[in-house]
């Protein structure tokens, strides 16, 4: 068997599109979408993920101020400067990039982002609505998932989904999503005891616990769908997900690929975000 390619190439695509043209009809009713990205680390995957939200952002007509705190910042000045952007009526969507310098905590952090600019679900007031049902901007890579599952067209309801890593950023909040839309779900982590054994039998497998190859064809049961999360740089300047791709391929149903599946998906979600924020505003 080799699995079908889930690509969230097509799927951006037409995400960003629909955010450029939302973005193009706020501008002309006089409130142009904002975008301010807070950074405080000199890492350099995160500098390239940055990059690459500015890129996308600019080409929508979504502007996106890139706000450098240095990787040395303490946590009150980074918190302070999320307060500050959260109060400006010029902005309408605020994200606070991870790696945090050392000592400060998102989860302390983001609860400076105010909920309606919180674009990238990361204040718990927005988390603990999301589990309560309530409106709320999801994580969007969290988001993601689902969206690329949608897209592809596999119907989730009644199915047994694998969630692999429960970080809030990821984990937790696919977990709700996903119940949302009627799957069965069993969140593993780093103390899941026989991890293949719960993973093999579930009818669709998603891997987000930030270990290059933790899921291999052990992992998986013959047909099953896969969504590698993982976003693992490599030696020679590279990226490689959670999933044993080539020997995963032969077993499984459908895999999404790394770079080109859940990433670029979620690039878009972000856009989609802020121009939903800016027309509320």
């Amino acid at each position: 068997m080799s699995a079908r390619v889930l690509s969230g190439k097509e799927l951006a695509a037409s995400v960003r599109t629909e955010a450029a043209e939302r973005a193009t009809a706020l501008a002309a009713a006089g409130r142009p979408p904002k975008l301010a990205v807070v950074v405080a680390t000199a890492d350099e995957s995160s500098a390239w993920y940055v990059r690459s939200i500015a890129r996308a952002a600019e080409k929508a007509g979504i502007a996106c101020d890139v706000v450098d705190l240095g990787a040395e910042a303490d946590p009150a000045r980074i918190r302070d400067r999320l307060a500050e952007l959260s109060a400006d009526d010029t902005v309408h969507g605020v994200i606070l990039q991870t790696p945090l310098p050392r000592g400060a905590k998102l989860e302390d952090l983001a609860g400076a982002i105010a909920v309606e600019k919180d674009v990238d679900g990361a204040n718990p007031l927005s988390l603990g609505r999301l589990a309560a049902g309530l409106p709320a901007f999801a994580p969007a890579t969290a988001e993601a998932v689902v969206a690329i599952l949608d897209h592809h067209g596999v119907d989730l309801a009644g199915l047994h989904v694998a969630v692999v890593g429960r970080s809030t950023v990821v984990g937790k909040p696919a977990a709700h999503l996903l119940l949302d839309r009627n799957a069965t779900v069993t969140v593993c982590h780093s103390r899941t005891r026989d991890l293949a054994a719960i993973t093999a039998v579930a009818d669709v497998v998603v891997a987000a616990a930030g270990r290059a190859g933790l899921i291999t064809a052990e992992h998986v049961r013959t047909g099953a769908v896969v969504v590698d999360v993982g976003t693992n740089p490599t030696e020679d300047g590279g990226l490689v997900g959670d999933v044993d791709a080539i020997a995963v391929a032969d077993k499984a149903g459908a895999l999404t690929p790394v770079p080109g599946g859940v990433g670029p998906v979620t690039t878009a979600l972000l856009l989609r975000h802020t121009v939903q924020a800016a027309d509320r505003g």
